[in-house]
């Protein structure tokens, strides 16, 4: 006996739920995608893919390690288009380093969008290459990286496409953040691209269960069409190192660190510490301790141009401990960032103030000198390279500044003996690190031939203005502490006689003794 079929109308709607409660189900059913040889061909996802769908629906974040060409980029294209058909005034933005790569994925959308059936497919009000907007309110857009990027109304959810390539994404982050605080979701997607950026951290951080990202890890081995024979033929498409990056998920650096890894994760692990107080409008100044008037203390920085493209930065040392007790990075016009330079080293008793002199730190320099800062580091103009012996005999007599130059001089003669300290200190673990922001610049921090710079696309400020300070630490300062024992020595060994100056034992004070009223405080010659 033969059965009445359900009504046309009825199964559509049925499908229609199917859809609405399921993107999984939605893509491999009703999604086309252009295959480069195929042409347009159905959306048959990968169980990987259908499972990291699945992730999407369960978490609001989520960042994907992956490996090449698992077509990540389509099912979040897929999910989108899925978001937009069944959900009214949904904000989707797109965010990849260069326009075309954010506008390929909104093309993957409007394929899809194109070869839905009528029944499915939204109304479109507005669709170009970098935008598709519905008549329902939802839309998808596609930026670049920049600045103002993240800078818009709520949004539903953010993509991050190619997440770890993405130029100053810590500050798109901390932009985006504020628009997803209505429930927006985030996918950052990406293979790796070294280390010590923000997508590696927040991988990281995710992995151990911190922060808010479910992490989703895709090896080459997810797909069922590869191979042993198809991986080893990427060490010669890709080369070694980039094969690792591309198919194995590894995070590498382009060359080899300055400063080895292991111990940068074990200052991590051992010295960070969240800072007591942050200052500034752009709460760039980072404090772990405030000034102790016992203490002696080095303020060393790199002055940035003050525009949107550098920074500047600063560290505060106690000099004693080697301790990193205070930070600055940002980016401040030169001679705002000269004043809180003579602020802050006169806040810490008159700190010795050593800033680079390489062109723009003239500015900061002459903000010093204007304000008649006292404890400003010189440098003699014929040293080609920095002298400790010279710094000891002249470099604090101020006698002929003609001769001088304010300021530290990094040159291609002192820069490899700045690089060499720095190593020594991280490898003897003798300076007390607590910023995540100088490790981070750190990790990135890599020889390139013989020259030892920031990995393509980061910046090393902190790290330069460390390097200065621990120098200047370890020679002048050092070697004039060791003038001033030498002095004290000498006094010690004055015979000790009515009338003559003698040492306290108690406070190690010098003062006249026994029997003179207009005795001269011998302090000067020893502090």
């Amino acid at each position: 006996m033969s059965t009445n079929p359900t009504p046309l109308k009825d199964v559509i709607k049925q499908e229609y739920v199917k859809c609405a409660k399921d993107p999984a189900y939605f893509m491999k059913k009703f999604c086309m995608i252009q295959h480069p040889i195929k042409g347009k061909i159905p959306f048959d996802l990968y169980d990987f893919q259908e499972s990291s769908v699945n992730e999407f629906e369960q978490h609001r974040f989520n960042i994907i390690l992956k490996a090449r060409q698992l077509g990540i980029s389509t099912i979040t294209a897929g999910y989108s288009l899925w978001m937009m058909t069944f959900h009214s005034d949904k904000n989707i933005l797109v965010i990849a380093t260069k326009q075309d790569v954010a506008k390929n994925l909104v093309t993957k959308i409007r394929v899809m969008h194109a070869n839905l059936p009528s029944w499915l497919k939204q109304q479109c009000v507005e669709d170009n290459k970098l935008n598709l907007r519905y008549k329902n309110g939802s839309q998808v857009k596609a930026v670049s990286s920049g600045p103002e990027a993240a800078r818009s109304e709520a949004l539903s959810l953010l993509i991050l496409d190619e997440a770890a390539f993405i130029d100053k994404i810590d500050d798109i982050w901390t932009a985006a953040q504020q628009t997803l605080t209505t429930g927006g979701q985030c996918i950052a997607l990406s293979t790796p691209n070294g280390v010590g950026n923000w997508f590696h951290r927040t991988w990281v951080e995710a992995e151990e269960g911190r922060g808010m990202f479910n992490f989703i890890k895709l090896h080459w081995t997810v797909h069922p069409d590869r191979n042993q024979e198809w991986r080893d033929e990427q060490d010669g498409l890709l080369g070694v190192q980039s094969a690792a990056q591309e198919c194995d998920c590894d995070f590498i650096t382009s060359g080899t660190s300055v400063i080895d890894g292991v111990i940068l994760e074990q200052c991590r692990d051992v010295m960070v510490k969240d800072p007591i107080e942050k200052r500034g409008v752009d709460s760039n100044l980072w404090i772990w301790e405030p000034p102790d008037y016992t203490k002696n203390y080095v303020v060393c920085a790199d002055v940035g141009r003050g525009d949107s493209k550098d920074y500047s930065a600063f560290h505060i040392i106690d000099v004693e401990k080697v301790e990193q007790v205070a930070e600055y990075k940002g980016k401040i016009p030169t001679k705002d960032f000269g004043n809180m330079l003579v602020n802050v080293a006169t806040e810490y008793n008159d700190a010795l103030l050593i800033i680079e002199n390489a062109s723009v730190g003239f500015g900061a320099i002459q903000s010093a000198i204007d304000r008649d800062y006292k404890n400003l580091y010189y440098t003699y103009k014929q040293d080609g390279v920095v002298d400790a012996t010279t710094q000891l005999t002249r470099g604090y007599d101020l006698k002929d500044k003609s001769q001088m130059t304010p300021g530290f001089t990094t040159s291609s003669k002192t820069r490899p003996l700045l690089i060499s300290k720095l190593d020594i200190y991280f490898r003897e673990k003798t300076f007390i690190v607590r910023s995540t922001r100088l490790l981070d610049e750190l990790a990135v921090f890599i020889w390139k031939g013989h020259r030892a710079e920031a990995q393509r696309g980061y910046n090393d400020d902190l790290v330069m203005s460390l390097a200065i300070g621990l120098w200047v630490r370890d020679t002048a300062l050092k070697l004039r502490n060791d003038g001033i024992q030498l002095s004290k020595n000498a006094i010690n060994h004055i015979v000790k006689t009515d009338g003559l100056y003698t040492q306290n034992d108690v406070h190690k004070d010098w003062k006249w003794q026994e029997g003179s009223d207009n005795g001269e405080d011998l302090t000067w010659l020893i502090k």
